[in-house]
């Protein structure tokens, strides 16, 4: 798809991968486990950050953190996690790799009761919530349901996963759509939405 001529919601800048990233990711029902824990996890990588500095990191992360195999990641050693805080293409911040541990060992927990995409979704029944805004700055930044989500997955041990960085995991697998009502996505998206 090209990128001329198409409307997209207004915080997409010109950068491409930013726009591929935008018209076939964002705001489309993610519900495969592990892809919600490496999406969370990236999200809240994010802290403090923009998100397309995230995104063009996200192939390191996938390779420092073993493709976000939580069982993997469990395993890493001091040798492991000492080599992520040398390496330049993740964030390099002592709290937020960590982060990534104590999430693995968090969402392995919930895997023993129910699956991690249930849990991630219960928040809103299992629907995606469709909004129908005309400009980007009208979505908030966090929610009721974010609020719930960030507070239960903090009870799981989950870091990085306050109620801002929730509500923007939220609406980028989907749970929430909120892809303006003038962007070339906003049908398909809702096409698309759990209902």
């Amino acid at each position: 798809m090209t990128s001329t001529g198409l409307n997209r919601c207004g915080w997409v800048s010109d950068d491409l991968l930013y726009q591929k990233y935008h018209d076939e990711q964002w705001g489309r029902p993610v519900l495969d486990s592990k892809e919600l824990f490496a999406k969370l996890c990236l999200d809240g990588q994010q802290a403090g950050l923009s998100w397309i500095t995230i995104l063009k990191k996200q192939e390191n992360y996938e390779a420092a953190f073993h493709d976000f195999e939580p069982t993997k990641i469990i395993q890493m050693d001091e040798q492991e996690i000492a080599a992520c805080l040398q390496n330049p293409g993740i964030v390099r911040n002592k709290l937020k790799v960590a982060s990534i541990i104590k999430n693995a060992h968090g969402y392995l927990n919930i895997e023993k009761r129910q699956s991690f995409s249930d849990f991630i979704w219960q928040f809103t029944d299992g629907k995606t919530i469709i909004n129908e805004w005309k400009d980007f700055k009208e979505a908030p930044t966090f929610t009721a349901e974010s609020k719930a989500m960030s507070k239960a997955l903090k009870k799981e041990g989950f870091s990085f996963v306050g109620e801002t960085i929730c509500y923007a995991f939220m609406q980028a697998v989907g749970i929430v759509n909120d892809h303006v009502t003038g962007c070339h996505c906003y049908e398909e998206t809702c096409q698309l939405a759990r209902r």
